[in-house]
């Protein structure tokens, strides 16, 4: 790799058109992949949370009465539902990444290669400023922070 100036002085670096293509292509597979998990963990909350519902249905069952050790299962049954309310901050962090990887690569792809006439250039939004839209790192029963 060899380092010139551009006439504005500012370092750049050439990397060979191939490098560049295979790094953009992994960027996106890396998108790509990341929607899956999105999409794997919102299926697997959804039916977590089907099953939660059920089973704390079943728990209200005037048959079973009040024992401590009633109560104290339908107490975990209500704290795990809470828990799950990961996967929104998951899919936030994971849409977020995937916004940045997306357009890291599209930007590396358009500074590198240029563009060609007539070329329709992808849509991206703009990479975030913030660098990290998520800042609650614990769930506890009855707090919400809003971001």
């Amino acid at each position: 790799m060899q380092q010139d100036q551009t006439s504005s002085s500012v370092p750049a670096v050439q990397l060979p058109v191939m490098l560049v293509a295979d790094l953009q292509d992994s960027l996106l597979v890396v998108v790509h992949d990341l929607n899956r998990l999105d999409g794997l963990l919102a299926h697997t909350m959804e039916n977590l949370m089907e099953r939660f519902t059920l089973a704390s249905a079943h728990l209200e069952d005037p048959v079973l009465g009040n024992s401590a050790v009633l109560e104290s299962v339908r107490d975990t049954l209500r704290s795990a539902v809470t828990e799950l309310q990961f996967q929104d901050l998951a899919s936030q962090l994971i849409v977020h990444t995937s916004k940045i990887l997306q357009g890291c690569a599209y930007r590396l792809a358009s500074e590198s290669m240029g563009q060609e006439d007539g070329e329709a250039v992808p849509f991206v939004e703009e990479v975030p400023e913030r660098p990290n839209p998520v800042t609650q790192d614990e769930m506890d029963a009855g707090s919400i922070e809003l971001f």
